[in-house]
């Protein structure tokens, strides 16, 4: 529990456990990698003498790139949990001062008060910073780019695990994400995978003639995004009688994207096409 120690990172509780994430294998692996850096540090450093070859940059770093929703802060909790460590999340938008020098200062703060206890430090919005290396044109350019640098420095002389979050990859120069030891990239998932997060998400609600297979085919959508129509969803059977059906999860899915400026068109529902054109008679104009 978060005792106000800190400044300018916030305890995470990490309820999630290794079981609960839904990912591709490929990215599993990779966290089962991250994971045995950590738990066999002591095997291939101290008693296969591997230590006195790799004297610096020994900070266990991953960089996790992929669209919102994806499953990137909740990975971040399932390591924690996993390795029994406390997890500090970092709001890198909140410590980028546009003052020079103040950003340094800060970062020099975060991990100062890391190195005075075993905790993962987890970068959210990176983007805040890591877009912000470019070329030089101007003074602005110049000290955006020393901010960076400092960061690469700390998280390379830090003796514990950084985990780094970003939606933008792409925007990052290779020599960059090379100075990471571990790059885990998040993608939507695919048929399969929905399937399996959409039967994890609807588990323990009552419900009657929930058509799996067309809401996973049927709508190309985030693990997050999956959740919250399940909990929107659940919410509306529980005021309608107490059974899920699916009239409620057509009508949280159309919510859920319209929340997010997405128009969506009753056609795009197919056979459920009419349950949505009902829900929109009576709450406003309908839609073709």
């Amino acid at each position: 529990m978060d005792d106000g120690r800190y400044e300018n990172i916030r305890f995470v509780d990490t309820a999630y456990t290794w079981e609960d994430l839904q990912l591709e294998p490929a990215l599993k692996a990779g966290l089962q990698a991250v994971c045995a850096q950590v738990e066999h540090q002591g095997l291939v450093l101290d008693e296969w003498g591997l230590r006195r070859r790799y004297p610096y940059g020994r900070c266990v770093s991953v960089l996790m790139s992929g669209p919102p929703g994806t499953g990137k802060t909740m990975t971040a909790q399932v390591l924690a949990s996993r390795l029994g460590l406390e997890l500090y999340k970092v709001d890198l938008s909140q410590i980028v001062d546009k003052y020079i020098g103040e950003t340094e200062k800060r970062l020099k703060q975060v991990f100062d008060q890391a190195e005075k206890s075993n905790m993962i430090l987890f970068f959210d919005e990176a983007d805040a910073l890591l877009g912000k290396r470019s070329e030089v044109k101007d003074a602005k350019d110049k000290y955006a780019n020393t901010e960076v640098a400092y960061l690469l420095q700390r998280m390379e002389e830090y003796q514990g695990i950084v985990l780094m979050a970003t939606n933008q990859a792409g925007s990052m120069d290779a020599a960059f994400v090379r100075r990471f030891r571990y790059h885990l990239v998040f993608t939507l998932p695919d048929e399969a995978l929905r399937r399996k997060i959409w039967e994890d998400a609807l588990a323990g609600i009552p419900s009657a003639g929930i058509q799996l297979d067309y809401l996973a085919r049927q709508f190309q959508l985030s693990g997050a995004q999956i959740k919250n129509i399940a909990l929107n969803g659940a919410y509306r059977a529980a005021a309608d009688g107490g059974v899920l059906r699916m009239d409620h999860l057509v009508r949280a899915i159309f919510q859920e994207l319209q929340k997010e400026g997405k128009v969506m068109l009753a056609s795009e529902f197919g056979e459920y096409g009419v349950m949505l054109s009902e829900f929109l008679a009576e709450t406003g104009p309908s839609i073709p």
